[in-house]
């Protein structure tokens, strides 16, 4: 199952979907401006461009995050990782929630991500080596994209994927 075959068909996503909401409205109770995304695909991409997991939006969506960013109004400072842990049968799949935030104006976007730690795996490699997972988050890749960092790539994986893969 490929990521975009689990997104939208899957009760996996839909309720990463429904924990997406719930935590932005924690953000939003708490008077902080909160954007879920709802991705189309996510993919693993080793350019000369960029690095990392492509993470394809709606124009809308990603005019909406572009303006917060490119702007200079919101400037990415902090960010969360909540990570599901393998359900029976669940195989390669990885599903994760990625909160980034802004703490200073109380922004926080937050992209839900379902992705094929095989297909991944040489983007999470060269991730773990630098201490860096770079999210890149696009409508249309050839037009631009705003990427997210994250310090600690593990949080996007299972202890066991990182263990199998030193063994090797």
């Amino acid at each position: 199952m490929t990521a975009a075959d689990s997104m939208g068909t899957d009760a996996v996503w839909d309720d990463l979907l429904e924990d997406a909401a719930g935590i932005a409205e924690e953000y939003r109770e708490e008077g902080w401006d909160a954007v879920v995304l709802e991705p189309t695909d996510v993919s693993p991409v080793e350019s000369e461009d960029r690095t990392g997991l492509d993470v394809a939006v709606s124009q809308s969506a990603y005019e909406l995050v572009e303006g917060l960013i490119e702007d200079g109004d919101v400037t990415i400072s902090a960010a969360d990782v909540y990570y599901r842990p393998l359900e029976e049968g669940d195989g390669d799949r990885r599903v994760a929630l990625a909160v980034e935030r802004d703490e200073e104006t109380e922004t926080a976007v937050l992209v839900p991500l379902v992705y094929d730690v095989s297909a991944c795996r040489s983007v999470f490699e060269t991730a773990l080596l630098e201490a860096e997972l770079l999210v890149h988050v696009a409508a249309d890749p050839v037009a631009g994209w705003v990427t997210f960092s994250h310090d600690d790539p593990s949080l996007f994986l299972e202890e066991s994927d990182v263990q199998a893969w030193s063994e090797e």
